[in-house]
């Protein structure tokens, strides 16, 4: 409590529109600790009024499913963030217009916590929101890993890491011929249940195999696209995960017997292409949407969204 036990409230009458990108995390053997951003944005405009009320509108992905109170996720994690800095909430008007699919491995849940701490943050008197290292940090904490807020906040390619208790995160100059290609399925897949599918070990070799292919990656998306292919090969997670995302795994093997660089968007279903060039990107476009014709268990909606380099944006902040 503020000395003289002065509350500290948050002001009403004000509205600010923050816009977070999609991200892709993994991107093959860098397991929880690879994100890229993608050209893909929701956007949130929050406004505060008096009283204690909270009403949520949504439009776009999620729109009529999603609550409209204060259960949903934004306006939960809104009211946390003031309450962990001492301040009493304002009420809240959110209207939410959602681009990212929701259950698919396009990072929507850390895209969700990172604009409502980047609101609730820029909703404080200045100075007391912390930046984007501190948002880092408090994002991260809250989704248990950091390769999907990393590049929601920051960006482009980041390689994340936790030290102790502290999450950290660096970015990295992605080649300017890459083209990331996304197939979207026409189902969702729990992050939980995706992740339930994991060992606890793996044998020692595995491990360092895996580690020779992150850092093969991290060559091939920095200035080698050409080894892509051989450095998206992952020995930690798809293959456990196949299970529960059969169409995914035949579309990656069908894409790989094809030269592509194919795998998992985060935990699934989405299927990520790194293709090395425009020409290998319309290519992989185009066996996907053959797929569509030869399957009909599942239909794919194909993206070529770029990448994101700016990260989450506060792109209207009115007092």
């Amino acid at each position: 409590m503020p000395e003289g036990n002065t509350v500290r409230r948050v002001a009403a009458g004000q509205s600010i529109t923050v816009s977070v990108p999609a991200t892709s995390a993994n991107l093959g053997p860098g397991f929880d600790c690879l994100g890229l951003a993608l050209g893909l944005r929701d956007t949130l405009k929050v406004s505060t009024v008096a009283g204690d009320g909270v009403v949520v509108s949504v439009a776009g992905e999620g729109a009529g499913t999603l609550p409209t109170d204060a259960s949903h996720l934004v306006a939960r994690t809104i009211l946390r963030r003031w309450a962990e800095l001492g301040f009493e909430p304002a009420g809240l008007e959110i209207e939410a217009e959602n681009r990212i699919p929701h259950g698919r491995g396009l990072g929507s849940s850390a895209a969700a916590i990172v604009s409502a701490l980047a609101a609730a943050d820029a909703l404080l008197p200045a100075g007391l929101g912390g930046g984007a290292d501190a948002l880092f940090e408090a994002a991260a904490l809250l989704e248990g890993h950091p390769d999907n807020v990393a590049p929601a906040i920051y960006g482009g390619l980041t390689l994340s890491w936790q030290d102790g208790a502290e999450f950290r995160s660096v970015g990295a100059p992605i080649d300017a011929g890459i083209v990331p290609v996304v197939a979207v399925p026409d189902v969702e897949l729990s992050t939980h249940r995706a992740r339930g599918l994991l060992p606890a070990s793996v044998p020692h070799d595995v491990a360092a195999a895996n580690g020779a292919r992150v850092a093969l990656l991290v060559r091939a998306l920095t200035g080698e696209p050409g080894l892509l292919f051989d450095g998206t090969v992952d020995h930690l997670h798809q293959g456990f995960r196949a299970e529960a995302m059969p169409q995914s795994a035949a579309l990656i093997a069908r894409l790989r017997a094809g030269g592509m660089a194919a795998v998992v968007s985060g935990a699934g279903p989405t299927v990520l292409v790194l293709a090395a060039d425009a020409g290998q990107a319309q290519r992989a476009a185009d066996l996907i949407e053959s797929s569509n014709a030869d399957d009909a268990a599942v239909r794919w909606r194909v993206w070529m969204p770029g990448v994101d380099a700016a990260g989450a944006k506060v792109e209207v902040h009115q007092r």
